[in-house]
């Protein structure tokens, strides 16, 4: 008895995997069709987050490029600021500032230029491209205050 009991077991728990097993073909495209429903969503999610990356990288760009003007804006005011207060100065002084501010104004006519010139294509050019754009900058603008303290 104990024979026919685990046969009749063993027999309904594999005609129960079987039956389960097999799907009908309806239910596979039905399940076929929401796989490929999900993955046309991920993909317009997928296509938004793109776009608004995009988007974010041509703002901060743009918000980095104005700030940037601003400040070699500023620089050339300091710069010319420089160059009316060095006019009384004594001819042998004059040209050494002279010298110091033409370098300076070369600089800022160059840092201008790197900005006008910068695409922005790709966003790991990008970050190497403002590290070192703000690095020589704040050189300048140390430069500058060092040369407010070496006129005095």
């Amino acid at each position: 008895m104990n024979f026919k009991l685990l046969f009749l077991t063993l027999s309904t728990i594999i005609a129960g995997t079987i039956l389960n097993g097999c799907q009908s073909s309806v239910k596979k495209v039905e399940n076929a069709e929401n796989k490929l429903q999900n993955a046309k969503i991920e993909v317009v999610e997928a296509k938004y987050d793109l776009n608004q990356t995009i988007k974010d990288s041509i703002s901060d760009y743009q918000k980095f490029k104005k700030e940037s003007e601003e400040s070699m804006l500023a620089y050339e005011k300091s710069i010319a600021e420089f160059k009316v207060r060095i006019a009384s100065e004594k001819a042998e002084n004059r040209a050494v500032y002279e010298q110091k501010l033409t370098e300076l104004e070369q600089k800022n006519t160059d840092l201008k230029k790197k900005l006008a010139d910068y695409k922005n294509d790709e966003q790991d050019k990008w970050a190497s491209f403002r590290a070192e754009f703000v690095k020589d900058l704040e050189d300048l603008g140390t430069a500058l205050k060092n040369f407010t303290v070496k006129s005095k």
